[in-house]
């Protein structure tokens, strides 16, 4: 622990210490999504108070509580993460039973969006406990407050596509009817797929969010088609999570028509006959359609 996060925790009791904390409660508690400072206050007093600590890992969650001085004994971190939740609330409810107080923390940021805790969450209120969620750090709105996006239509948060090629072109096609903006997420290992299988949106705006708030973070607006070539630029641009926002699009239902009618006509007939073709049906332009179909074409 550092002397700022030694100032931080006296701060946080002064802060939250004299608030009320109710027994036999499940604490949602948002983490840093990569810069330790941007813990909360409230965040360091719960996590210093509770009696146990329900993680997604309890050794990157140990390490995080080391940086802040909360060093706690492995008795009190219950590992609860997706391939054990169902099983491993019940552990959390007998505590909750017990009068115990306990936090849940995800790996980074905020609980139960993209990372584990919903179902802890369900089972907990199920059980007649109460839930008392912990705002903070999020990637999802991270980015779309450094996207420029006017909000007018609203956002969808959409998280993971598919990872497996035709279901992921499946999910594109349906980002292409959505005319409002929309947050995707991904991995570094599938993010070169990702833009490949987006290029079929053509000029419509991405924001990419490469290692947010760490030190190397990165914040890019360009079209979807030139997402790929971007990104090939440089090496250090694969590295690190990504969240993406693809942004609102007044026209995106046209859009959605014509590429739908690429995706029926590219497998039965040459390239410019089916961008031919689907520029009459839709009305989009001829332009627009071709470089559509060569994304088509390249991620297949």
């Amino acid at each position: 622990m550092t002397a700022s996060f030694a100032r931080a925790l006296d701060a946080a009791q002064d802060a939250a210490g004299s608030q009320n904390h109710p027994a036999s409660t499940l604490y949602v508690v948002a983490t840093p999504i990569g810069n330790l400072a941007d813990i909360s206050l409230r965040a360091l007093h719960v996590l210093r108070s509770v009696d146990a600590v329900a993680c997604e890992d309890t050794r990157h969650t140990q390490q995080l509580l080391r940086a802040y001085g909360l060093d706690r004994p492995g008795s009190q971190l219950l590992a609860v993460h997706q391939h054990n939740e169902a099983e491993a609330a019940q552990g959390v409810i007998d505590k909750l039973a017990q009068g115990q107080r306990v936090a849940y923390v995800s790996d980074a940021g905020t609980p139960a969006i993209s990372d584990p805790g919903a179902r802890l969450v369900n089972a907990v209120r199920a059980a007649g406990y109460r839930v008392l969620p912990l705002p903070g750090a999020s990637s999802v709105i991270t980015v779309l407050s450094a996207s420029g996006m006017t909000g007018d239509s609203g956002f969808v948060f959409r998280g993971f596509l598919p990872s497996k090629a035709t279901e992921r072109q499946h999910a594109v096609q349906a980002l292409a009817q959505e005319p409002r903006a929309v947050v995707l997420l991904e991995a570094p290992h599938r993010i070169e797929a990702l833009a490949q299988a987006l290029a079929v949106l053509g000029e419509r705006r991405v924001t990419l969010g490469r290692e947010l708030t760490k030190q190397f973070e990165q914040i890019e607006t360009l079209p979807a088609q030139d997402l790929s070539a971007w990104l090939a630029e440089k090496p250090e641009r694969l590295r690190g999570e990504f969240a993406l926002v693809l942004h609102d699009a007044a026209v995106a239902a046209a859009g959605g028509e014509g590429l739908r009618v690429l995706q029926l006509l590219l497998p039965e007939l040459p390239l410019k006959t089916a961008v031919k073709l689907a520029a009459e049906i839709s009305g989009e332009s001829k332009n627009t359609l071709y470089d559509q179909a060569l994304a088509l074409k390249k991620s297949d």
